[in-house]
């Protein structure tokens, strides 16, 4: 088993650890009515993207998410979240030192001994959720998990929806697709540009990811026989049957749409295992990108 197998299996518990232990962590996150900004580089901005929808979506207060190197530095906020599985994320780490004494911060991290702990104001440890993996899979759930929970979002079914897809079976003839499209609408847009990342560091697939509503504006014009468009949540009305009339496969997401995120996880290895490739070793790629000064 691959580290990545490893870990993404872990993910059922992982998440039922963060939700027991959110009350742990209250006043080092978002309150209601604080104007907050999530920020993360990679699978970490696209969490923040979910979290920033969600929250906002929930009446908690204006939230936004950025790329930590696209941070627009004019802006005020009450609260900046930042996301870093390693601790050691170059962007990450020069905007939480911007902000330093302007802006209160909280950083998100697995790895209690990295310099964002004097980095950030406050911060979250999530150890348990650590990886020895390039690519992310459990953190940056269990992150997600986290936020989703401080915001009353989170229950059992999620953790019981992620163990099923752990356990199903991946659809016939998705393995074999030579084209991927993730869809989401609202907070999953965030998971769906996750996934897309996914297939592209596990297994070097062509993948894209999009609004759902936006499919229509051209997206769809590439769908035929041998591609594959996976729904996160619920589809817009009429999209199914546009797309299942190309000739492409169409793959609904029944289950929590985090839940989902790890289904798509199993197929990037899955596709990996059938290209030959090592989801361990991702073509050019680093577990943590350290910029020199």
């Amino acid at each position: 088993m691959t580290h990545v197998e490893d870990e993404l299996t872990s993910q059922p518990e992982c998440w039922a650890h963060a939700a027991a232990e959110v009350a742990h962590h209250g006043g080092a996150l978002p309150a209601p009515g604080e104007r907050v900004a999530i920020v993360g580089c990679g699978t970490s901005y696209f969490m923040a993207q979910a979290a920033a929808a969600l929250r906002e979506g929930s009446g908690q207060g204006e939230t936004d998410a950025f790329a930590a190197s696209e941070f627009p530095p004019g802006r005020r906020y009450d609260r900046v979240v930042a996301l870093t599985r390693s601790g050691t994320t170059t962007e990450v780490l020069d905007l939480l030192g911007a902000l330093k004494g302007r802006t209160r911060t909280t950083a998100i991290t697995a790895d209690p001994d990295t310099p964002v702990v004097a980095a950030a104001d406050e911060v979250v440890v999530l150890d348990f959720a650590d990886e020895r993996s390039v690519v992310q899979t459990r953190f940056a759930t269990t992150a997600l998990t986290l936020l989703r929970a401080h915001l009353g979002l989170h229950d059992d079914t999620v953790v019981a929806d992620a163990r099923t897809a752990l356990g199903r079976a991946l659809p016939d003839g998705l393995v074999e697709c030579s084209q991927f499209a993730f869809l989401g609408r609202g907070w999953t847009v965030g998971l769906a540009n996750e996934a897309a990342l996914k297939m592209r560091e596990a297994c070097l697939a062509w993948t894209e990811a999009y609004p759902a509503m936006e499919y229509r504006h051209g997206p769809i014009s590439i769908t035929t026989r041998g591609t594959a468009t996976w729904m996160l949540g619920d589809a817009p009305e009429g999209l199914e049957d546009q797309v299942r009339a190309t000739g492409g496969l169409w793959v609904a997401g029944g289950l929590d749409p985090l839940a989902e995120l790890v289904h798509i996880q199993r197929l990037a290895v899955a596709v990996a295992a059938a290209r030959g490739l090592d989801p361990d070793r991702p073509r050019h790629l680093t577990r943590s990108v350290i910029l020199a000064p």
